[in-house]
């Protein structure tokens, strides 16, 4: 089995948020929704630190208070509408090796999907770990999926005036349990080589590995005010705090 590589677990938080203002910092389950995944980052036991980038004072104050690390609020060109993930990463993680040294992998979780658990990212982790048949040190991302809502075989585009099915015709014909399977990203983790950060590489290149997260509630990914409603009905469920 191998080593467990040097991690640190990174929770980005913008203040902003238009479909579901201040959402970071809204009471999920009687707790602000950034703390479900900082929690669980430090139940996982595999991370060296977990760091929140915010731009915003009470998302740093919430998170400080739950355990996670906060040294700085992000500069503001990390924090528009428009600003990609991967700059957030390379600055955070710039600052954390000057600071406590190199580490081997980010894990980056999104707040969003609050019920993502510390036994799903310790079983991700360890996909990171245990790849094999690499030339040397290099790792590929892992990326969590979940089974597709609908295959990609029944799925269609409109161009020409008409329906076109995206893996064409042939597929149609099939039986729904003789497609391949098919999966889809969740946004949950990803698990990403220290030395892709750096560089700022796209996560989901070739080469990228799946962590298969079929249940439903880890899977959520929170972004309009109706998963909103379904998340506050799961994280009201109970057990639903020990996730």
């Amino acid at each position: 089995m191998a080593e467990l590589p040097r991690l640190l677990a990174l929770v980005p938080a913008r203040g902003g948020s238009k479909r579901l203002p201040r959402k970071n910092v809204l009471p999920l389950g009687g707790r602000p929704l950034i703390q479900w995944s900082i929690a669980a980052a430090l139940e996982s036991g595999v991370c060296a630190d977990v760091l929140v980038s915010t731009d915003d004072e009470e998302i740093a104050a919430v998170s400080r208070a739950a355990g996670a690390m906060v040294p700085w609020l992000r500069p503001a060109e990390l924090a528009t509408d428009t600003a990609g993930s991967a700059g957030v990463i390379t600055h955070a993680l710039a600052w954390y090796e000057q600071e406590h040294g190199a580490v081997d992998a980010v894990l980056l979780l999104q707040p969003t999907s609050p019920f993502r658990s510390a036994e799903a990212i310790r079983g991700a982790v360890r996909a990171y770990a245990d790849q094999t048949g690499q030339a040397g040190p290099t790792r590929h991302p892992v990326v969590s999926v979940s089974p597709a809502a609908s295959h990609p075989a029944w799925t269609f585009a409109w161009q020409d005036g008409e329906l076109r099915p995206s893996l064409g015709w042939e597929p149609l014909s099939l039986r729904s349990q003789d497609l391949a399977p098919a999966y889809a990203l969740n946004g949950a983790l990803y698990v990403i080589p220290a030395e892709d950060a750096r560089a700022a590489r796209p996560i989901v290149r070739p080469g990228v590995l799946p962590f298969v997260m079929t249940d439903a509630r880890e899977s959520l990914d929170i972004d309009t005010a109706d998963d909103w409603a379904l998340a506050s009905h799961w994280a009201d469920a109970p057990g639903a705090g020990a996730r």
